[in-house]
């Protein structure tokens, strides 16, 4: 592998009167989407971060057509990275470099008190309390504390939080205190939590019950998630684990998910697919001589996983995009299960991430992707097998599990005002329900609504 590296970077660099006395080692190991790392091995004297990158680029970069009018002299890496045509290909410099690595591949969130609200305003009440828990993670500050799901804020370090301005006040006290006292009204009662602020891994499976039906919503797919050892597929797979004698239809809810690592949306699908090609992909990269190198990889899903006899649907939408539209064409061309919703997003394409020399990191598109049956939708998306004119909403996907199914929705039981004006949310929203993580610290938003006749008072 070094003999490797040290002949193809010289390759390159000697043609431009540079000679590295010493070898080079630089990361070529990469997973696509996002990627692996191996860290550079400092030599003396080795190429400047222009032209390591320059080279890096030469040597990966999936649109060949752009390479003969980059400058393989210069000062400036942005500059490169931005004279290249693909907006998903870009650099990150050494001061950049580590935060933008573990947002790419964690889920984790700094300062936050592991939980996510609504704000759902009552026509012509213009006092009540808006701030409704919608989801609590198992683990963080509030889900050790039982906070509970379905829970009204009622004030924050003594602070009411009554009105219009009731998030802006909400969001003000949370995020410039570390320790966090909120009332919360649920069940008839008033209750006090003393809660401190901490570093989290967020999930990224959350369930929802609305009108009988189960929904998985996968937010993303990252490497380390509330599992910290197997993140998103963990997670999946732990819930799938625990369910395998449902026979009642489920919905797989991708709307706005934006993708992630290759590595966690593959296998994922793999949970839901016996056998067959899941994903082909094709990679450029470097071959032992120096020169780009095309090489083609093909997914093959194997038996025996805790999703395969289950009944599903999947919803997705406009915003469902690339790891995600790996994942959606694999269970609805091998597993057989109906695309609900909107045309995805239309990204077949992926990128690798290098650490670069300087400390960098650079993330350049080397791979396209095609379905199981051989189909390419970059730029053009997956289309439904059921549409939603009105939009991808939860209402829709329960009308389609209706027509595929029939299956009946069961009877809800008597619940608060405040966990049924959540689920009246969750039902009629057509835009992303789950937020991106660390947005919002100690306790992002979820989405604002306006829900009509629901009393309360504290």
């Amino acid at each position: 592998m070094l003999k490797f590296l040290v002949r193809t970077i010289k390759n390159s660099l000697v043609t431009r009167n540079l000679e590295l006395r010493t070898p080079l080692l630089f990361s070529l190991a990469l997973f696509t989407a996002c990627g692996d790392f191996m860290e550079p091995v400092e030599s003396t004297p080795e190429p400047t971060a222009y032209e390591f990158n320059y080279w890096l680029i030469n040597q990966t970069y999936l649109y060949e057509e752009e390479l003969k009018s980059l400058s393989p002299e210069g000062d400036s890496v942005p500059l490169l990275y931005s004279s290249l045509s693909d907006r998903y290909t870009r650099y990150y410099p050494p001061s950049k470099s580590e935060a933008a690595e573990s947002q790419m591949n964690t889920t984790i969130v700094e300062g936050d008190l592991g939980m996510e609200y609504m704000v759902v305003y009552v026509e012509d009440q213009p006092n009540s309390y808006p701030i409704l828990i919608s989801r609590v993670y198992e683990g963080s500050p509030a889900g050790r504390a039982k906070i509970p799901r379905y829970g009204r804020i009622i004030s924050a370090n003594g602070i009411n939080l009554s009105g219009q301005n009731a998030k802006v006040v909400y969001d003000s006290i949370v995020d410039h205190s570390s320790e966090v006292s909120l009332g919360i009204f649920h069940d008839d009662s008033l209750h006090q939590y003393d809660l401190t602020k901490e570093t989290i891994y967020a999930p990224t499976i959350f369930l929802d019950t609305l009108s009988g039906i189960t929904f998985i919503t996968i937010s993303e797919f990252k490497r380390s998630t509330a599992d910290r050892e197997n993140g998103t597929v963990g997670e999946l797979r732990a819930y799938l684990d625990s369910t395998k004698n449902v026979s009642t239809p489920r919905v797989l809810d991708l709307r706005s998910n934006p993708g992630g690592l290759i590595d966690q949306c593959i296998p994922a699908a793999d949970l839901f697919i016996k056998e067959g090609l899941m994903s082909t992909q094709k990679t450029i990269s470097a071959s032992p001589a120096g020169k780009r190198d095309s090489q083609s990889r093909k997914f093959k899903a194997k038996l025996g996983d805790p999703g395969e006899d289950g009944k599903f649907i999947v919803l997705a939408n406009r915003a469902s995009a690339s790891c995600a539209e790996i994942f959606i064409a694999a269970i609805k061309e091998q597993g057989n299960i109906p695309l609900v919703g909107e045309p995805t997003f239309g990204k077949g394409i992926g990128q690798g991430q290098w650490k670069t020399i300087e400390g960098g990191l650079a993330v350049i598109t080397n791979t396209e992707f095609t379905t199981p049956n051989g189909n390419s939708y970059h730029k053009k998306g997956i289309n439904p097998d059921i549409s939603c004119p009105g939009g991808a909403s939860r209402t829709c996907a329960v009308e389609a599990i209706g027509t595929l199914y029939g299956t009946a929705t069961t009877t809800q039981k008597t619940t608060s005002t405040a966990e049924l004006a959540i689920k009246t949310t969750l039902l009629s929203s057509t835009e992303i329900d789950i937020p991106i993580k660390g947005k919002e610290a100690g306790g992002a938003l979820d989405t604002v609504s306006n829900f009509v006749n629901y009393p309360y008072s504290p």
